[in-house]
């Protein structure tokens, strides 16, 4: 690890300063950060301490929930009107990480998690996320793990977040706060972009920009939700493929879905294909399982991860299924 300063801030505008220089860069619950500090793979100069700015909030109201950036993983998944409103929110947080760990984290770091491999955590190898236009050693090489939707010829990293996936199925969106003081909001399905030939830029987010909240919409399909996660192991494990649903149905047919899946993407990935597949469909298991083997259209798999294929088809079959009890 890298010495660094150390800025803890009072405020959020104070903290928004700070971070403006050369070098620096906000720490929340730090599972991420540090993580890649101490590899050596994060060399900040100044890390500005977010912990005494506030921004831990979690409010809900009849058009929906806000969720600050500094509230807690453990905390959002635990409270009671996410749990009955937003289900699929609160089991995508829980299939996280470990306790210790849901813990410390926050809902904005979650969210800024770097898209990664082995090969990015590992400073021995060429990446171009670590250094662009070094090559990419993980499209030859072990690639069982990563994406198989959104990659390129320079990366192939799956994104990582749970949270993302259950949130880009709810239509959330980011409330982003730049260093001028200005306030923007963008749709977490704009947020994140494709590697393309510039892998190391992975969000929107503007120079000292931060994400300072979360707002989810209420509504009939996030009532109806589930999260379900496939993994090589129960606790503490990235996701093989990951499955959220969402629907609302009336009179026996689907009136809407909204679907999206983790573990096979460079980033969230909404299954648009099988949504339309289902929209206004029968709810029966012939159309559940019709709608399902589209999810994955445009693959294009390793030889060691092309079994995502198969098992993102039935993990978004087994979720569609256990909504539509």
């Amino acid at each position: 690890m890298q010495a660094f300063q150390l800025s803890q801030p009072a405020s959020l505008e104070d903290a928004i300063a700070a971070a403006h220089a050369d070098g620096a860069k906000f720490i929340a619950g730090g599972t991420d950060l540090m993580q890649l500090m101490k590899d050596n793979v994060e060399a900040p100069t100044r890390l500005v301490d977010l912990e005494g700015v506030g921004m831990s909030g979690i409010q809900v109201s009849a058009s929906g929930v806000r969720l600050e950036a500094m509230a807690r993983m453990s905390d959002v998944a635990a409270h009671p009107a996410v749990r009955q409103r937003w289900p699929v929110i609160s089991e995508a947080l829980l299939a996280s990480a470990s306790p210790q760990v849901r813990n410390m984290g926050t809902i904005g770091g979650n969210l800024l998690q770097r898209t990664r491999c082995g090969y990015f955590r590992d400073t021995g190898f060429a990446c171009n996320k670590r250094m662009p236009g070094s090559g990419c050693p993980a499209i030859p090489g072990e690639s069982r793990m990563l994406a198989i939707l959104g990659g390129s010829e320079h990366c192939i990293a799956s994104h990582a977040s749970d949270l993302a996936v259950a949130l880009l199925a709810l239509d959330a969106e980011l409330e982003l706060r730049s260093p001028d003081g200005n306030q923007r909001k963008v749709p977490l399905a704009e947020f994140y972009r494709l590697p393309g030939d510039t892998p190391h830029v992975e969000t929107v987010l503007a120079s000292g920009e931060m994400i300072t909240a979360v707002t989810v919409p209420d509504s009939p399909a996030a009532r109806r939700s589930h999260y379900l996660k496939v993994r090589d192991r129960t606790s503490f494990e990235f996701a093989l493929v990951s499955a959220a649903v969402a629907l609302e149905t009336s009179g026996g047919s689907v009136r809407d879905v909204r679907i999206a899946a983790g573990g096979v993407g460079t980033r969230p990935w909404r299954l648009s294909q099988v949504e339309s597949a289902l929209h206004g469909a029968t709810l029966d298991d012939g159309a559940l399982r019709g709608a399902a083997a589209l999810a994955g259209t445009g693959a294009h798999p390793t030889a060691q991860n092309q079994f995502k294929v198969i098992l993102l088809q039935r993990t978004v079959l087994r979720a569609l299924q256990t909504v539509s009890v």
